[in-house]
C-alpha cells in the first residue's frame, strides 16, 4: 500500500462521524459473523445521531477510500468491512 493510499484512508477515518459509522459496521459484522448477517444502514441510522443525508455522504466517503462495500439487498442498502483494506492497513500498522 503506498503513501497516497494510505493518506486518503486516514483523511476518511479522520471524521469522527466517518470513525464512528466505520465502527459500527466492524461491530454489527463481527456480532453477526456467525449467522452470516449484513449491515443494514438502517441499524446504523438507529444506533448514531446522524441524519440519512449526512449517513449517505460519509459511506461514500469510506466507499472511496475502499474502507467498505457497499451493495443493495431490496430496499436496503448494506455495508461490509473491506477485509483487504483492512489487512493492508495492520500490514502498515505492524511494521517494526
Amino acid at each position: 500500500m503506498n503513501s497516497k493510499e494510505l493518506a486518503k484512508i486516514f483523511k476518511a477515518l479522520s471524521n469522527e462521524n466517518r470513525l464512528e459509522i466505520y465502527k459500527e459496521i466492524a461491530k454489527q459484522e463481527d456480532i453477526d459473523y456467525e449467522q452470516k448477517c449484513e449491515c443494514s444502514i438502517s441499524d446504523i441510522l438507529s444506533c448514531l445521531k446522524i441524519g440519512a443525508p449526512t449517513i449517505s455522504h460519509h459511506l461514500k466517503e469510506l466507499s472511496n477510500a475502499n474502507l467498505i462495500t457497499t451493495e443493495k439487498n431490496g430496499k436496503f442498502l448494506m455495508a461490509h468491512i473491506n477485509k483487504e483494506t483492512l489487512e493492508k492497513i495492520r500490514n502498515f500498522i505492524d511494521l517494526d
